[in-house]
């Protein structure tokens, strides 16, 4: 019984890892992208998004998009208000 679990637990651990690792590393490549690149990176996501709903990496990319958008928006307010 034990060992079934700590086998599950060890899956998780690994899917987890992966989902990080994949977050990392598209964060890292959006980050090189133009503002328009950007935008159509996101239409890309969103496009794919209706094709094949509920894929985890198409809501991770989603996620990544925005957070990558709101940096952005920080920065060049930040750059204004200077």
């Amino acid at each position: 019984m034990w060992e079934a679990f700590s086998m599950l637990v060890s899956i998780e651990d690994s899917h987890i890892n992966a989902e990080n690792d994949f977050r990392q590393h598209y964060s890292s490549e959006i980050k090189k992208m133009s503002d328009e690149q950007l935008k159509d990176e996101r239409q890309r996501v969103k496009q794919q998004g209706m094709k094949t709903p509920r894929r985890r990496g198409e809501n991770i990319k989603h996620e990544e998009i925005d957070r990558e958008l709101v940096r952005r928006y920080g920065l060049k307010e930040k750059k204004e208000s200077a």
